[in-house]
């Protein structure tokens, strides 16, 4: 077994499927103690202890760490993943979609790290990463508060590595382009043609295909690890080149 996080004890929100799924899998197989959070236990049976969380209540949030610490009394990395889509423009986005979307991904985000913060600061390994997104930074149609929410952790994964440099706590962050989630699956299965919706959500991405959960996880557990003890404020985009390269037709 690597042992590279052996010792270590992270907690990881959206951990039972996607992205959280394999972050939670390869920090376990790397030696580290891992919880995760969410809603609901999913697939993370045998692979992280579940405690349940809606990130987007404050007080399911406050019952998750005070479980937590029941479990544990230490606490080195933070993986904030769990998030929420919208799929509409401002024109048609609702106040309510705004507020739901916005208190998940950004308040969400800022609630859990709220409350791990005083036990990171204990750690000599302390690491926040956060999930944001390619439609934080490019124009992808159909976004606007998703997108919006997006940037905003962007900017507050910016934030906290500035607050909390003193603390000895690194705070990065991985901007996936589109990704063969389950979530995006529920939305191709309620196309009128599935398969065409995916060939245009590939296309669009210079290399021809969704991302794959396990390479986002791949970054996510890089910049958690300890071994990158220089690395905060940092971005990793892990998008198929969608930001960056621009392919002739």
């Amino acid at each position: 077994m690597n042992s590279e996080f052996a010792g270590l004890t992270a907690i990881i929100t959206g951990a039972g499927s996607g992205i959280g799924l394999e972050v939670a899998k390869g920090l376990k197989q790397r030696g580290a103690t891992v919880f995760g959070f969410d809603i609901a236990a999913g697939q993370m049976e045998s692979v992280a202890t579940f405690i349940k969380c809606d990130i987007g209540d404050a007080v399911s949030v406050d019952a998750a760490f005070a479980e937590f610490k029941k479990k544990s009394n230490k606490l080195d990395i933070l993986i904030n993943n769990a998030g929420i889509g919208s799929l509409t423009t401002v024109e048609k986005e609702t106040d309510e979609i705004w507020h739901k979307v916005l208190n998940v991904n950004v308040v969400g985000t800022a609630r859990v790290s709220r409350a791990a913060i005083s036990m990171l600061r204990e750690s000599k390994s302390g690491a926040i990463v956060n999930t944001a997104s390619i439609a934080g930074t490019d124009g992808i149609p159909n976004r606007a508060a998703y997108s919006a929410s997006k940037g905003a952790v962007l900017a507050l994964t910016l934030a906290m590595a500035t607050d909390h440099l003193a603390d000895g706590i690194r705070v990065n962050a991985v901007n996936p382009a589109t990704t063969d989630t389950p979530w995006v699956k529920r939305l191709l299965d309620q196309a009128p043609d599935a398969a065409a919706a995916r060939s245009a959500l590939e296309s669009r991405q210079p290399m021809g295909r969704l991302v794959a959960p396990i390479e986002i996880a791949n970054a996510i557990i890089f910049l958690a690890s300890p071994l990158q003890a220089s690395v905060t404020g940092t971005t990793i985009s892990v998008d198929g080149g969608m930001h960056s390269l621009r392919i002739p037709k």
